[in-house]
């Protein structure tokens, strides 16, 4: 199977507006994530609105195109650069992998579990992380996920799922494990292009998560279990923060 990785990279940000392009250390953000990425995959491409960006990413070599200002997910806007990249290079693509572009310490690891939940019948894949304190479990920033007996996802939330009745809240960890949802996603290419074309359904409008739309949709979505904790910048806070820790 070939897979291609898409950054999906926005300067339009309500919180951080320009924040592909904010130094972490001596690298951009977008940098950091494209090298961790291209660690793993053979073929990395970032996808963009606005021309900043795109002077950044041909300033270190890497490869980018240029997509739709119009779009509303990633995932759109992955669809887009997926058709468009495969023009450019004259090669097709069995497996799209979208990689958040405000996750510079993405750990190759995370990318290759998701690649290796690829079989003839996987449509979607995506990653989970097992919940260990209660500020996470009761976070409502922190899409919770439900799963089968064969790990696929059968609903995400940002409410505690599943609730654990006559137990106190607090001990609801010790009655049940939780598991917290990482945007990082796999898509078979042709399921990519039919996501696309799915209308917003009440599930995902409610929740604001778009993941819900595909599983309202009948679609199939196979997780796998990190141990890594995915640290994003969304934020200046969130930024100072990680310079706090000691990252960079």
């Amino acid at each position: 199977m070939k897979v291609l990785g898409i950054i999906p990279a926005r300067w339009a940000s309500t919180r951080f507006p320009g924040k592909p392009l904010i130094k972490i250390g001596e690298k951009t953000m977008i940098q950091r994530v494209y090298e961790q990425t291209a660690k793993v995959l053979d073929n990395v491409v970032v996808a963009t609105d606005d021309q900043r960006i795109i002077d950044e990413v041909k300033r270190f070599n890497g490869q980018v195109v240029i997509t739709s200002d119009k779009h509303q997910s990633g995932t759109d806007r992955c669809a887009e650069a997926l058709e468009i990249y495969q023009k450019n290079v004259n090669e097709t693509f069995d497996i799209v992998v979208n990689i958040q572009g405000d996750e510079p310490f993405i750990q190759p690891e995370q990318i290759q579990q998701v690649v290796d939940c690829f079989d003839e019948n996987t449509q979607i894949a995506t990653l989970i992380k097992k919940i260990t304190d209660e500020e996470s479990l009761f976070n409502v920033n922190n899409p919770k996920v439900v799963l089968n007996n064969r790990s696929e996802a059968l609903y995400f939330s940002r409410a505690t799922i599943p609730y654990v009745m006559k137990e106190k809240k607090e001990d609801w960890l010790k009655k049940y494990t939780y598991y917290e949802h990482l945007g990082l996603y796999g898509y078979k290419s042709s399921i990519l292009r039919e996501l696309t074309n799915l209308k917003q359904a009440p599930l995902e409008l409610s929740e604001s998560l778009e993941q819900n739309r595909w599983l309202e949709n009948g679609y199939k979505i196979k997780v796998a279990e990190t141990e890594f904790e995915n640290i994003s910048i969304d934020t200046q806070e969130d930024l100072e923060n990680i310079i706090k820790k000691g990252l960079v």
